[in-house]
């Protein structure tokens, strides 16, 4: 007990010894988090081998470890252990509330703690919570050096251990000595602790897999991820009055809904050198419109109407697609470590292919039925998402419900698809990646078939927002010389216009600038809301929700990062940057957007300005195909946030009832909802297929 009070004191001492660096006003176009909470990276170099060493060590020596462990104990074992551990945690919430001078807070610790160990048996039940309402608080000596205004040092990755700062260290070691484990002697009760400490940390492992099969560079988004989330505890942002004000805040201040006009039924226009005229944007498409289809103004209107949305505003309604899911896609009495969780998405294989030699394997995962001459299903996820994508996965359990065998694929614009492909790929311009994309499905269609010695009779691509738009470049690509043998495209909420739609992401992203005050705790306590959001979705089985708790200024500022991030990745992998080292690069990724990216990778000989761009890079150019061809449908609303009305008219009069407009969810808003699935069911459905050709 001295001596790690005494460790704590020279930390304590090393830390205020240290002066706070005032954080200078950005003057990037996007903020740099990591600075934002966690200041300068003082010892960057040193963190990044270090933190490269505990990956490798996690996978060798300590993953193994939590695999064994999952697969003895199933996953409600595991809770009640883990819930027993944090009651033992007590002292350190009541000490650490006590010198924040909360004393509702310790009072409330202290009463759930009594009720836990005696109604709860020890702590592995929480009775406190479910009957008394009584929420848990996750208070922390570092918590309480924060009150008493101690600085908290540069950020530290200390070998085994998670990243930190000094200020963490010393509330680690404090934590530590108020924790009654420590004093454990005995060899019965030393193996305990340790089977304990095996269970509290194989919570990490979800973590760390996301970051490192997530992320082109895993330290930095670990580093990012560790500030904001140490910034809403010392900050009590975790609590859960910030979501519930939140849902007050939305509902105290409801948006408008947007105004629309019926053109359900409309069918292509017959001339065609009309619709020529109209997707060069030589004739004004309202004219048109209005003569063509008798319309009394030029508003749009949905084929499909959900009357249960309650739009929000675009950009928070576009927050809903993470809700679409499906019942048993990762339900098991196992955790997802343990070799008996066999979910759907643990079923799901990973193989790969090899598509520039010299250069890395591109993976892909993929699930096949029984009869492994059933159709074939291939996803292309929305932009920057990678072969984990959790929609790809929940489009696999439609799809193989039905009778499919599936195959996910990334997105091209995204880093690990680049690592594949050969030197100078930039991905932005459709038509080239179309090239690239049907290479790759070429190639894993071949490998799948000759490995289970089998011919797909049909083949369907799905395709979500910039995966969507690739489908119909690919549709069209094989419209003219038909080698993948494909059947149907599905293609949901593509951009229209790919320059318009980087503009929009561009435009939100940015928009943080415009009231920069405050942004550090405006951005925590969004996220927090997030967080909580997801945990509650994880607990409850039939969570169902009327509205999000974000204004529009928070969905921009959550939509801007995850887009920025992406493209950074993107960059990342593109400059061929090293993981390990100290290079300086996102000094510059902070300061390019998408429409920097077009200019710098994507202009050239062909290319001179962002104009010469916007025809080729529009579903427009494909105005042959949209109006001549059956095998597509498409999936919009008519409040989708990347595209406009013009644009939506002029697709909408080439491909006529092939286009579904729905009346909300913006951009991918509205796939969670039961009149899109069910549509969506039905136009997968082999049963109908069957019976059509019988006809």
């Amino acid at each position: 007990m001295k001596k790690l009070l005494t460790a704590a004191a020279i930390l304590l001492c090393i830390i205020n010894t240290v002066q706070a660096e005032e954080l200078i006003k950005q003057q990037s176009k996007y903020p740099d988090y990591g600075y934002m909470y966690l200041g300068a990276d003082k010892f960057e170099k040193m963190n990044r081998k270090v933190f490269a060493f505990n990956l490798g060590l996690n996978k060798y020596a300590i993953r193994p470890v939590h695999i064994l462990w999952s697969s003895i104990l199933p996953e409600y074992g595991i809770e009640r252990i883990h819930s027993a551990y944090k009651n033992i945690e007590y002292p350190k919430r009541l000490v650490s509330s006590m010198i924040q001078k909360d004393f509702k807070t310790s009072g409330r610790e202290t009463v759930r703690f009594l009720t836990n160990t005696t109604l709860g048996l020890g702590g592995m039940y929480d009775p406190a919570k479910k009957f008394f309402h009584l929420e848990p608080s996750t208070e922390d000596m570092e918590q309480a050096l924060t009150r008493c205004k101690c600085n908290s040092g540069p950020y530290l990755v200390l070998p085994v251990m998670n990243g930190t700062t000094m200020r963490g260290a010393a509330g680690k070691i404090l934590d530590t000595s108020l924790n009654p484990t420590t004093y454990v002697a005995t060899p019965v009760l030393a193996m305990v602790k340790a089977g304990l400490t095996v269970n509290r940390t194989s919570y990490m492992q979800p973590f760390i897999k996301m970051i490192e099969s997530t992320y082109a560079d895993p330290y930095d988004i670990a580093r990012k991820m560790y500030g904001l989330d140490n910034y809403i505890k010392t900050e009590n942002l975790d609590r859960k009055e910030v979501l519930e004000n939140g849902f007050k805040t939305v509902e105290e201040n409801p948006d408008s809904t947007p105004e629309l006009v019926d053109m359900r039924g409309i069918d292509a226009p017959e001339d065609e050198l009309t619709v020529a005229k109209i997707i060069k944007g030589g004739t004004n498409i309202d004219d048109i419109v209005l003569k063509s289809y008798n319309a009394n103004n030029s508003k749009l209107m949905a084929d499909m109407l959900l009357p249960d949305y309650n739009p929000q505003c675009p950009v928070v309604d576009s927050m809903r697609t993470a809700l679409f899911d499906l019942p048993d896609v990762s339900d098991s009495i196992w955790n997802e470590l343990s070799i008996w969780n066999r979910c759907f998405c643990k079923k799901i294989k990973t193989s790969s292919v090899n598509i520039t030699p010299d250069k890395e394997d591109y993976k892909f995962r993929y699930i096949m039925q029984k009869d492994k001459n059933a159709p074939l299903a291939i996803i292309y996820p929305s932009i920057g998402e990678g072969i984990q994508s959790h929609h790809s996965v929940v489009m696999a359990k439609l799809f193989y419900d039905e009778g499919y065998s599936v195959v996910i694929q990334g997105s091209h614009f995204q880093w690990e698809f680049v690592k594949s492909m050969p030197d100078g790929y930039h991905p932005g311009l459709p038509v080239k990646d179309a090239e690239y994309l049907h290479d790759v499905t070429s190639k894993i269609v071949e490998k799948l078939e000759n490995k289970y010695e089998c011919k797909f009779p049909q083949k369907t691509v799905l395709g979500t927002s910039f995966g969507a738009m690739m489908t119909l470049f690919l549709a069209d690509k094989e419209s003219k010389e038909n080698t993948l043998n494909i059947t149907k495209y599905i293609s949901i909420c593509p951009p229209i216009d790919l320059m318009y739609a980087m503009e929009q992401v561009d435009k939100n992203g940015e928009e943080w600038n415009k009231n920069p005050d405050d942004l550090k705790n405006r951005v925590a306590s969004t996220a927090s809301k997030v967080i909580q959001l997801a945990d509650m979705k994880d607990e409850q089985k039939d969570f169902q929700i009327g509205k999000l708790p974000f204004t529009e200024e928070e969905g921009k500022l959550i939509t801007g990062f995850i887009m920025h991030q992406k493209l950074s990745d993107l960059i990342f992998t593109i400059e061929k940057t090293p993981k390990n080292k100290v290079t300086g690069i996102y000094e510059t990724l902070n300061n390019m957007n998408y429409r920097d990216y077009m200019e710098k990778y994507i202009l050239g000989n062909e290319y001179n300005t962002i104009d010469d761009l916007k025809y080729d890079t529009s579903l427009l150019s494909l105005a042959s195909f949209l109006q001549n061809s059956s095998n597509y449908k498409i999936y919009h609303s008519v409040d989708d946030y990347l595209v406009n009305q013009t644009q939506l008219k002029k697709l909408k009069i080439c491909s006529g009832k092939k286009t579904t407009l729905l009346s909300n969810g913006a951009h991918l808003g509205f796939m969670y909802t039961p009149e899109f699935l069910e549509d969506l069911k039905k136009e997968i459905s082999l049963t109908e297929k069957t019976a059509l050709l019988n006809e």
